[in-house]
């Protein structure tokens, strides 16, 4: 059995096809692969905070993170998105279990590296694989917020590529990245092509010349770190074409994969 971790963007988790959840409560019932579940929730997050007039900013594709903002970004993800993906799997004849990167010191974090710009944003130090592996043993399906906790119990909001990034480099699993696109695109003469394999030099020439910008900036930097630390495999494809996680671990050619140049 493998373990397959898969991020589901805060963008793409409204609109996911039925099928998606029955896909990963399949690949799990065939106990080739189990699957780890990583999930954002950016923009909810952010409807509530406007609703809230509580300002949020970003920096470099990351949210700054006050403590009103750590306050909501707590509640959305960790009570509202968890559970709510945790229904789908039941809804779908799985189990799952949520948790965040909180319950059970799962993400020990450091503040980021320049966290007086990002305010309560961490970044991982330490996966507590042992209580993944655990809920997987119970048939269940991890379903993980990307909150942290440091050393002191001061709580973090992790993005969630990069809290994706380091379970999948703590688990030594693949990494499969759901967005609402189907992969990376390069422009040539106007027109916008869609790549099938991308090296991590091919990467950064990409977000030098502003072909990758904005969220898919961490999200890109994430995949790269985890195939420097022995991730076996990235890739990012659309979560909203039927069956394509199943395609993805049917070794069929789907999204852009993202390899060591």
């Amino acid at each position: 059995m493998k373990y397959l971790v898969i991020k589901c963007g805060g963008s793409v988790l409204d609109h996911l096809p039925k099928n998606f959840y029955q896909n990963i409560v399949q690949l799990q019932k065939n106990k080739e692969w189990q699957p780890i579940i990583v999930h954002g929730g950016g923009p909810t997050i952010s409807t509530l905070l406007n609703r809230l007039e509580i300002e949020t900013k970003f920096v470099d594709g990351l949210r700054v993170t006050t403590e009103d903002v750590l306050n909501i970004v707590e509640m959305v993800l960790s009570g509202s998105v968890n559970k709510q993906i945790v229904r789908n799997f039941q809804k779908s004849g799985g189990a799952a279990f949520g948790m965040s990167g909180v319950d059970g010191a799962l993400l020990l974090v450091k503040p980021a590296q320049n966290s007086e710009q990002l305010g309560f944003v961490g970044e991982v130090t330490s996966v507590h694989t042992a209580l993944i592996k655990q809920i997987a043993n119970q048939g269940l399906i991890p379903v993980i917020s990307p909150l942290g906790i440091d050393e002191q119990g001061q709580h973090y909001n992790i993005n969630g590529d990069m809290a994706a990034s380091a379970i999948a480099k703590a688990m030594q699993a693949e990494l499969c990245m759901i967005s609402d696109i189907p992969g990376i695109y390069t422009e040539q003469e106007g027109k916008k092509y869609l790549l099938k394999q991308v090296t991590n030099l091919e990467v950064e020439e990409l977000i030098k010349n502003g072909i990758i910008y904005g969220g898919m900036v961490p999200k890109v930097r994430a995949a790269i770190d985890g195939l420097t630390a022995n991730v076996p495999e990235v890739v990012i494809i659309n979560g909203n074409e039927p069956d394509s996680l199943l395609a993805y671990t049917e070794g069929r050619e789907i999204g852009t994969k993202i390899i060591l140049g």
